[in-house]
């Protein structure tokens, strides 16, 4: 494919938007200074206060008390983040666009960047179940795309491979410590790899959307093929790989990518699915990791989300699941390095693993119940005989009863 039609794609599907009364439109004027506003704003939805699945399998209640992501800044690579959103107000830095030069990265057409920044970072709001896995991380948009495949057509604005590339530095340039990156190049660019290998050495962890188009025969999706980059496949709530989810080595892992519930632009949240939103699960993952272990390189940093990842769904699966399926606890909790887990049975919902202390704690319990039933029984026993001796030694001396003569 020749660079002049290589663009880079969102790798989300169709949302499907929730049904219901809308909530009030969100406001489409434009600041002093700021790009011009969507030609066609999106539809408002209404909140969810439902608890989405990814957030039952990721139990954030283990997670929380160890880290947020507070401190970490995750560059969000895409289409837009929509910083007035209630659960993502005071978490967007002023970012960059390079679709419509003159904004800050907060317009969003597409609500694509919305929905991925909210799944890394959305504050906890009363009434909603839902919020990000890293929500004490602060989000830097960089604009560059509104186009997505729907129903396997290309649609929508987006931005020249080089000009894409030229995102990646400037998110490392602006003080991003993870950059995500839920759009897919399905060619191999030397400006996209050169800024990719620009981000590698500064030090930056990079994490890549591995694309919707098995159906189309997997073509191989850059930036998610270029080593240094985590590829991330989409997996439902069973733990199997969504249909669309591309197979192939440039799996390195999968998380969460169907029926996600995301923040929508304005307010109210969406339930989606792609690859595109099985990306910032890892990205977030990783701002948890560089706040809790920031003496980890951004290499150590990868390596552990993928050394710690649960089993994928049986053996003979191929590519499709890389490593197999994040677990952000364990990547945090865990120490060492240490292979990825064999292939086995997947786990769907949380995975609660005892906490040593807890262990002990049942274990002391254990052993006072045991000693409590050991004295319980002997007083019980010496109760029967003080009992059995009151009963009949007045009998006894009544009837004029003694000891046997032993002579």
């Amino acid at each position: 494919m020749s660079r002049s039609i290589a663009r880079p794609v969102l790798a989300g599907l169709a949302a499907t938007v929730l049904t219901g009364a809308a909530a009030p439109a969100a406001a489409t004027g434009s600041a002093p200074g700021t790009a011009p506003t969507c030609a066609t704003p999106l539809a408002p939805v209404r909140p969810v206060a439902a608890l989405p699945w990814p957030q039952q399998r990721y139990d954030t209640g283990q997670l929380t008390p160890l880290a947020s992501g507070a401190g970490v800044t995750v560059a969000v690579v895409d289409s837009g983040v929509d910083r007035a959103h209630p659960q993502l107000a005071g978490r967007v830095l002023a970012g960059t666009d390079l679709l419509d030069p003159g904004g800050d990265g907060s317009r969003d057409c597409a609500g694509h960047g919305t929905g991925v920044a909210s799944i890394i970072a959305a504050a906890p709001r009363a009434g909603v179940a839902f919020h990000g896995l890293a929500p004490g991380a602060r989000i830097l948009p960089v604009r560059v795309s509104e186009q997505q495949v729907v129903e396997g057509r290309e649609s929508g604005r987006t931005v020249s491979a080089d000009e894409f590339a030229r995102a990646i530095r400037w998110a490392v340039d602006h003080g991003a410590d993870v950059v995500n990156l839920s759009v897919v190049l399905y060619a191999d660019d030397p400006d996209v790899r050169s800024a990719v290998q620009y981000a590698v050495d500064r030090n930056v962890v990079l994490v890549a959307a591995a694309g919707n188009l098995h159906d189309s025969g997997d073509p191989r999706p850059f930036p998610a093929a270029y080593d240094g980059v985590l590829g991330v496949g989409a997996i439902g709530a069973d733990g199997v790989r969504a249909t669309f989810s591309q197979t192939g080595p440039y799996v390195d892992l999968v998380a969460p990518g169907t029926e996600v519930l995301t923040a929508a632009p304005g307010q109210g949240h969406h339930r989606v699915e792609g690859t595109s939103y099985a990306a910032p699960f890892v990205a977030a993952t990783a701002a948890l990791l560089r706040q809790y272990r920031p003496e980890l390189t951004a290499v150590q940093v990868a390596e552990r989300i993928v050394a710690t990842v649960d089993p994928a769904p049986g053996p003979g699966h191929g590519g499709g699941y890389g490593a197999g399926v994040l677990n952000p606890y364990r990547a945090v909790t865990e120490t060492g390095g240490g292979r990825a887990a064999s292939p086995g049975a997947v786990v769907t919902l949380a995975d609660v693993r005892a906490d040593p202390a807890v262990v002990a704690r049942q274990a002391r319990r254990a052993t006072a119940r045991d000693r409590a039933l050991l004295v319980g029984t002997v007083i019980g026993a010496a109760a029967v005989v003080v009992a059995l001796l009151a009963l009949v030694l007045p009998r006894g001396a009544r009837r004029r009863w003694r000891p046997a003569d032993p002579s």
